[in-house]
């Protein structure tokens, strides 16, 4: 496939046609991540992203991505703790939820970059 003139649709028939089973279960962890991101909010609602904030100005939304970058490094000094010290196996809160919730934080922090959060 020659990659500069590859559309979208190629690219995702190619994907599906040589790698169904990665591709199968990429879709089913997005799945899982959209449910995630939407079982906390209904917990939390938007303002737990938004630090407190209106995000109606860029110092605003920087509180907000500076307060996911936190949660961010949590999560990626768990995940340190558990491969450096814990063979990778967590005995309170499964492994895969600290890579979810990473994604998930990622997504919600292009979310507020586009000013889109919480509307």
């Amino acid at each position: 496939m020659n990659q500069k003139t590859s559309t979208a649709e190629n690219v995702v028939s190619y994907i599906k046609d040589n790698y169904p089973i990665t591709e199968k279960e990429f879709q089913t962890i997005l799945n899982e991540m959209y449910l995630t991101f939407c079982k906390k909010q209904f917990d939390y609602g938007p303002g737990n992203i938004a630090m407190g904030t209106t995000l109606k100005n860029e110092k605003e939304v920087n509180t907000a991505l500076f307060g996911i970058i936190v949660r961010l490094n949590d999560k990626i000094n768990r995940l340190i703790n558990l491969s450096t010290n814990h063979d990778m196996k967590a005995k309170n809160e499964p492994i895969d939820d600290a890579f979810m919730d990473i994604a998930v934080y990622a997504v919600m922090a292009m979310i507020v970059k586009q000013n889109k959060w919480g509307k």
